[in-house]
């Protein structure tokens, strides 16, 4: 674990085991535009900037608690 705390970027299941959010609702959020990741070429594995993402999934764990709707969040982060 301590490894992956470290690391500048990790997988969405590191990003679970990080968050305690669930896989199907981190994938939701990356299929939503919501969470940013890089694809290394040579696997095709997603990669997600360990800092900001999880900076980002508290963001919408907290707008989600206010009530707000997906599409009112998408638009807070793009705008």
């Amino acid at each position: 674990m301590e490894v992956i705390e470290q690391s500048e970027y990790v997988t969405i299941g590191e990003l679970v085991r990080l968050t305690g959010v669930r896989y199907s609702t981190l994938k939701f959020y990356t299929e939503e535009g919501m969470l940013p990741f890089e694809q290394a070429e040579e696997n095709l594995t997603r990669r997600y900037r360990r800092e900001e993402s999880i900076e980002m999934i508290y963001k919408i764990r907290k707008m989600r608690e206010e009530k707000m709707t997906i599409p009112e969040i998408k638009g807070k982060i793009k705008g």
